[in-house]
């Protein structure tokens, strides 16, 4: 099999008050330009069946993704599989997993989609996040959200309704952990004093992509979000793009400073290898089977919406994913390239 040489894209440097905090953060830059759209791919290939089996060789892959050029690949966070959801996510322990993924990539962002800030401890979830951005040489990018599997919530001993309000004070005990110096922190979560979080991130900050609204008001992703990561809207037409640039735009309107935050989106697909084969939904629209040009086509009214990033799953493919991720990388990677990165001086551990 062969596959493309690495299609990094430089590019200008990003400009409004965003810049500043991430312009050194290698994941943010590989994935996030103003005006364009980069590719990542959901994890897992394949999804759980009932056989651990179905994951093998996924690494392998992922490593050639990074060689390729993907921006970024995203991993879930589903700590508990739950029949009646029907979905068991990529059954590995998100931040474990991205640790043993840093150790075979270079480039490519490692995304999470999403983290449960509302059942993760803030000082659990800080550290895993400083650890995985040091292991990697800051490529850690954080999707969170405020769960959506009630399931969860009192198998931690927590209020399924009051996620929304663990979820906001889970964002700013987070940050406050990252900031330079002992903490001086006291949250309806607890408190920390003269008590420092180490290590602290490659480039100062880990982005914080918000999901959804995580049961706040689209004001508040506004002014707290590094990124926001929302479902597409229908992607077997226009229209839903249409939709999805005018959600776009109302939520970067209330932007405080105007700056550059970037959306992301992301669709299951069944790539089949007929490459006119038109857009079509099926599980009830959860999935878009279509050939290589209609993805094509959907990629560009994506970026026409104001997307950034849209991360690709295709564990509904009927083909091989060796074979789906070869057509992408040779006929869709090279029209929305991944981002040219700051160097960063890091040990390899």
């Amino acid at each position: 099999m062969t596959y493309l040489n690495d299609t990094a894209a430089t590019s200008a440097a990003l400009v409004g008050a965003s810049a500043p905090a991430f312009a050194r953060h290698p994941g943010y830059q590989r994935m996030f330009r103003e005006d364009a759209l980069s590719l990542g791919v959901f994890l897992p290939l394949r999804f759980y069946r009932g056989e651990m089996g179905v994951l093998a060789g996924q690494a392998e892959l992922v490593s050639l993704l990074d060689r390729v050029g993907f921006a970024a690949v995203w991993v879930r966070d589903v700590p508990l599989f739950d029949p009646h959801f029907g979905d068991a996510g990529q059954l590995f322990d998100p931040f474990t997993y991205l640790a043993f993924l840093a150790a075979q990539t270079d480039r490519i962002a490692l995304a999470t989609g999403s983290a449960i800030f509302s059942l993760r401890h803030p000082i659990d979830l800080a550290k895993s996040a400083t650890t995985i951005d040091q292991l990697s040489a800051g490529r850690l990018v954080m999707g969170i959200a405020s769960g959506d599997r009630p399931v969860e919530f009192p198998a931690y001993g927590l209020d399924h309704a009051q996620r929304g309000e663990r979820f906001a004070d889970a964002v700013s005990y987070v940050r406050e952990l990252m900031q330079p110096g002992a903490a001086n922190i006291s949250s309806r979560l607890g408190s920390a004093r003269g008590v420092e979080l180490l290590p602290k991130p490659v480039a100062g900050a880990v982005p914080l992509l918000v999901t959804g609204t995580s049961r706040q008001t689209l004001q508040w992703v506004a002014e707290h979000a590094d990124g926001w990561l929302t479902y597409p809207d229908a992607t077997h037409h226009a229209a839903g793009p249409k939709r999805l640039a005018e959600k776009i735009r109302a939520w970067r309107a209330l932007i405080p400073d105007g700056g550059f935050r970037p959306h992301v989106t992301n669709e299951w697909l069944d790539l089949v290898d007929d490459p006119n084969h038109p857009r079509t939904p099926i599980n009830g629209g959860y999935t878009l089977r279509t050939g290589r040009n209609g993805l094509i086509d959907l990629l560009g009214e994506w970026q026409r919406a104001g997307v950034n990033h849209a991360a690709l799953g295709i564990q509904f493919s009927a083909r091989p994913a060796a074979e789906v991720l070869q057509e992408l990388s040779e006929y869709v990677l090279p029209l929305f390239p991944s981002h040219a990165t700051p160097a960063v001086a890091t040990p390899r551990w």
